[in-house]
């Protein structure tokens, strides 16, 4: 990995010495077409790898300007999501999330080990043109001296690649500015409703050290969110609902009274056992125990070579801390009723996730045709701790926690030990991209881009459950187990032979885990033609990618089995996975392609329609298993090593239209998209085996439209807004079939499962129904906005109301056993349905020569509503809505 990135930055020193014409695209990229105050703001953009007015591009983009995003106060993904209909966000807390567009989603599960098993986002993302996707936790990047973010919506796999499935998401930062001294500095405190206050400032500098030919750039910022989550104090009692009482078979009496004096519960009605060890978070218990900060800085200096050539190097340092756990319980974890804000966590719980990206780019000419070279490299570090007490409720939680019984630790009186727990995942990945472009200029009548990338990305993953509460087998506690007293579990370790990040024992209280490395190679060439059939009036486009992706997963998987019973700690039997073992390596490659047809039906009219193709790459299981126990005892399914890619075709029209002297901009696509065989994840351990894995399942079809429009009212009065409909579907319902040759069921739907602590009970088909719907596609999503700008006398004031509609939707596609009426998951993917909500914000302010005082609101309805909900803690848990927030913020530059 080193010696490649010293390898691209010793080209870019080397091609920098005949090297890159200027960033048009930078500031000077928002010209007005008729007048400073007459008509709607024209925005250029590279969506196609060309500088183009977003009006000419043939595809759904929806795209914001810097001065937009300061003046909508966007900072965060969660700021961008309003703004952005056909746009959603599954996310678990902040820096945590997924980006889903137009509803191709396959759900989203638990941050715990992501890193190893999440499928590759179908979304990309990128801070210029480097690629800062991560599977299930996407770079949170914060908005600051952008110089526009652009959303494209629909497959780009032919110039973006396989992680552009869906669409992308580019962050365009501003360049350096050779002319001229710039200052600007931003400063805000507010106030959270239910929570505490806001603080934040960046500060942004622009130095021409040699004026029309070297400059520097450099912005910093940090930006604290008051935490609005009270942890309520509240202990953890074992329950007689509890899924694990099936090892200690306690029935009630004749009156259906347990021991501890409540009624039995559960699937099998049993009794908990009496007396065991409470938990309590008396020690964390809080208002506001949810605090986030934001911190950075990025430097990017630009050399202007000669009039042909220039050089831009930038580096970004970031820095997001997440304390506690952003998300509310409806019922805390003693079963007792909680308020909108509140939870019951038990362990101190945190998410620190710091990231550092160096870039290079380019960028000339050679005779008539435009160059580029570009490069990154990203490395970021993520140490995240949660709480997981909950998980002591399940069968699994208390086969780690408690002895005797059936539960295989010694056949004592049953014995439990403390419910509390968590898990703590630490996580590197690194990211190298090159990417060299070639093409003609845009005045040409035929004219073609064509370039060769190339990708290394890397995870590195150490990940643990810290469930095992049982005494481990140090020296003390194994003479006490030896010599016939309370039994003992050694501590698991890492596998013998298998590639580790840190090799070895774990902790007294690692009951299970995964210590991996996972990435991929990519290399792809590609082109795209355009030729004008008729000039000024018909052009047709043709791409295509080839790619290569070498895919592969190294390491071990560890498990608390009964062969870790009363031997040395480190010594355990079983439970040991070597995933180098299964020489778990792939190589994918083939073709993706678009088309287009282009029809100018005037200068300030466009119909088009489009042809485009995305895809994802696969992926591999940490372990090969038989599950689903049938009738007769006999497994029905091996857990496959593997997952294949999925892919997406689109089939969009368009038109796009500027009216009324430009003072109206009008916007519509419609589109039918279909996504075939979708990678879907199953985690359900009292089926099928208590570890996720992943499959390719059914294919969705997607019927959809998208209206935009911008109107210039008066010179003073802006109106804009947009709003997406989508038909979301499942349009074929495949089965999991009995692959385990010789079983009674071979090669047919498996039909019923032995299900752990209830008996043998119907399987339902886990890839669902025909006309089902996926998770995170709202129906319907809509925004509008509305700004008012005015003078008083040497001042200039402003003010500007916005909403946005969410449609409801499902956390998970409809092959995932529905969360309604469930108070003890046995799985992390059960499925909620998340209402519909509305948002409303507002600003007013004033400004006079280089200052802006502003007030401005967000979520001025107060609104609780669910972004996420799920069980991903084995409770139903919401991640709400930043509550109310009234903040000032003050501006100037120079």
């Amino acid at each position: 990995m080193k010696s490649k990135y010293l390898i691209s930055c010793a080209a870019a020193a080397i091609l920098s010495g005949g090297a890159a014409s200027g960033w048009a695209a930078d500031a000077d990229s928002m010209v007005d077409t008729a007048g400073a105050t007459s008509s709607v703001q024209e925005v250029i953009v590279t969506a196609e790898r060309r500088e183009q007015s977003v009006q000419k591009v043939p595809m759904t983009v929806q795209a914001f300007t810097g001065d937009v995003i300061a003046k909508q106060n966007i900072q965060t993904l969660d700021d961008l999501i309003r703004y952005t209909p056909n746009v959603t966000f599954g996310k678990n807390g902040p820096g945590q999330g997924v980006i889903f567009m137009r509803g191709l989603s396959a759900g989203l599960q638990g941050n715990q080990s992501s890193a190893t098993i999440a499928t590759f986002p179908n979304v990309a993302l990128y801070l210029d043109d480097q690629s800062m996707q991560f599977p299930a936790r996407n770079v949170d990047i914060y908005a600051v001296d952008l110089d526009r973010i652009e959303v494209l919506e629909g497959p780009q796999g032919t110039l973006f690649g396989g992680g552009a499935e869906a669409g992308a998401v580019r962050y365009i930062t501003k360049k350096p500015n050779l002319a001229a001294f710039e200052a600007y500095g931003e400063a805000s405190y507010g106030a959270t409703a239910h929570g505490d206050p806001n603080t934040a400032a960046n500060f942004t500098i622009n130095i021409p050290i040699v004026k029309d030919k070297l400059a520097i750039r450099a912005v910093v910022y940090d930006d604290k969110h008051g935490g609005y989550i009270t942890n309520v104090p509240s202990t953890f009692t074992r329950s007689n609902q509890d899924a694990g009482n099936v090892y200690f078979n306690i029935l009630p009496n004749a009156a259906g009274v347990c021991p501890n004096g409540l009624p039995a519960g559960g699937a099998k009605n049993l009794c908990t056992l009496p007396g065991a060890p409470q938990g309590n978070n008396l020690q964390i218990a809080g208002p506001a125990s949810n605090p986030v900060t934001y911190s950075g800085a990025r430097v990017s200096g630009l050399w202007q070579v000669n009039d042909d050539w220039d050089v831009l190097i930038q580096q970004s340092f970031s820095h997001l801390d997440a304390e506690g756990i952003s998300a509310q319980y409806p019922i805390g974890s003693d079963f007792q009723a909680l308020q909108p804000w509140q939870n019951t966590t038990f362990e101190p719980s945190w998410d620190k996730d710091s990231w550092e990206n160096t870039s290079w780019t380019i960028n000339g000419k050679i005779g008539p045709l435009k160059a580029i070279y570009t490069g990154g490299y990203m490395d970021r570090h993520i140490d995240q701790q949660e709480d997981y007490t909950n998980y002591t409720r399940s069968v699994g939680g208390t086969y780690y926690t408690c002895t005797g019984g059936s539960t295989g630790w010694g056949a004592a009186a049953p014995v439990c030990f403390s419910p509390l727990s968590s898990w703590r995942d630490i996580v590197r990945s690194t990211h190298l991209t090159n990417e060299l472009r070639f093409s003609t200029p845009d005045d040409w009548r035929f004219r073609a881009i064509a370039g060769v990338f190339e990708e290394q990305f890397r995870i590195y993953d150490n990940m643990n459950f810290n469930y095992k509460t049982i005494p481990s087998c140090n020296p003390q506690n194994l003479a006490i187990a030896l010599g016939g007293g309370q039994v003992c579990v050694a501590n698991v370790t890492t596998a013998p032979g298998s590639t580790a990040n840190q090799p070895g024992q774990r902790s007294d209280i690692t009951a299970f885990g995964e210590d991996t490395q996972r990435g991929y190679d990519q290399t792809a060439l590609y082109a795209s033609l355009d030729f004008d059939v008729i000039p000024d009036k018909l052009t047709l486009t043709v791409g295509t990618r080839w790619y290569q992706y070498k895919e592969f997963e190294v390491g071990s998987q560890y498990a608390t089995t009964t062969g870790c019973l009363n031997v040395p700690n480190g010594q355990c039997v079983g439970g040991l996975v070597n995933i180098d073992a299964a020489h778990d390596h792939v190589t994918y490659s083939g073709f993706k392609s678009r088309a287009n047809i282009t029809w100018h039906i005037n200068p300030d009219a466009m119909a088009y329609f489009t042809y485009s193709e995305g895809f994802r790459p696969g992926g591999f299981n940490r372990s090969v298993s038989n599950v689903a126990v049938g009738p007769g005892g006999l497994a029905q399914f091996r857990k496959p090593n593997g997952y294949a890619p999925d892919s997406l075709t689109n089939f969009e029209w368009g038109l796009k239209t500027q009216l009324l002297d430009h003072r109206l901009q009008l916007n519509f696509s419609i589109y039918d998209m279909v996504w075939s065989d979708v990678q879907l994840l199953f985690f359900n351990p009292t089926e099928l085996g208590n570890t996720t894995f992943g499959v390719n399942g059914p294919d969705y079809r997607v019927v959809g439209g998208e209206l935009q429009f911008a109107a210039k009212i008066t010179d003073q009065f802006t109106l804009e807004g947009a709003a997406t409909y989508n038909d979301d579907t499942q349009i074929n319902s495949p089965c999991l079939h009995d692959n385990i040759p010789g079983t009674p069921a071979f090669g047919q739907c498996i039909t019923q499962v032995q299900q752990k602590g209830v008996g043998l009970v119907p399987f339902l088909n886990p890839f669902g129904l025909v006309g089902s719907v996926p998770a995170f596609s709202p129906k319907f999503e809509g925004n509008i906005r509305a700004r008012y700008d005015w003078d008083i006398g040497d001042y200039h004031a402003f003010a500007q109301i916005g909403a946005t509609y969410m449609g409801s939707m499902f956390n998970q596609p409809a092959t995932y056993t529905s969360g309604d009426g469930v108070l003890v998951p046995n799985t992390t993917l059960l499925r909620y349905e998340q209402p519909g909500y509305t948002l409303v914000d507002a600003a007013i302010g004033v400004s006079k020569d280089n200052w802006t005082v502003e007030l401005y609101g967000e979520n001025l309805g107060d609104s609780n509503a669910s972004t996420f909900t799920s069980s991903t803690q084995f409770i139903k848990m919401e991640v709400p809505v930043r509550p109310r927030v009234v903040a000032v913020k003050l501006s100037a530059h120079m």
